[in-house]
């Protein structure tokens, strides 16, 4: 410690203020000038930006650019995938591709708690789903409007083609019902039955 560096300040005599406009008197140990600020043209040389910002990427992962289009295209790949199994007829696709979607973002919105990164919020993330963690808890916020419309426009979709069939359209009615429901704002960090409480 106080060695120092070949490239490191010279000790000071005591009551002298050193370059950088303070100095540490100690009895006994010699006075260290504090460190200079870099210069500009040492500061194009550090790596500035490498890191997120955010204590928690979980609360804007939503408004990244292109998530959007990619959670359109997953579907819209889903529903190709269903319509390409020989057995499966048009209305049945639709089912399955709502009730997967729905199942989906049930699982991963609103069942799995936690992040999948070291936050530094002392825990606070791991007791909360996903939706809980968008956009800070926030209400009503463009991501969360997306996602609530997308299942409700799938749903509109799968109603349609299935010719509102009753046993499609009750099957359908329930699962866009067990993602719109945990999406509403009286149902933030309320657990029923305490199911999925810990």
């Amino acid at each position: 410690m106080g060695g120092g560096s070949a490239d490191s300040v010279p000790p000071i005599e005591r009551g002298q203020m050193g370059e950088g406009g303070c100095f540490l008197e100690t009895a006994g140990v010699e006075a260290i000038a504090a460190p200079r600020a870099p210069r500009a043209s040492e500061a194009s040389r550090m790596n500035v930006g490498v890191a997120h910002s955010e204590v928690n990427p979980n609360t804007r992962v939503m408004n990244s650019r292109g998530i959007w289009l990619a959670y359109i295209i997953l579907v819209g790949l889903l529903h190709v995938v269903l319509l390409s199994i020989p057995f499966f007829s048009i209305p049945v696709v639709w089912t399955l591709t709502n009730v997967i979607h729905n199942l989906a973002m049930y699982v991963f919105l609103h069942t799995v708690k936690g992040t999948p990164f070291e936050t530094p919020d002392q825990g606070k993330a791991r007791l909360l789903t996903h939706w809980e963690q968008m956009d800070y808890g926030l209400q009503f916020t463009s991501s969360r409007k997306f996602l609530s419309i997308s299942p409700i426009v799938l749903y509109l979709l799968a109603s349609f083609y299935t010719k509102y069939d009753a046993a499609h359209f009750l099957i359908n009615t329930a699962s866009l019902l067990s993602v719109l429901l945990p999406k509403l704002p009286q149902f933030h960090g309320v657990r029923l039955f305490g199911i999925n409480k810990y």
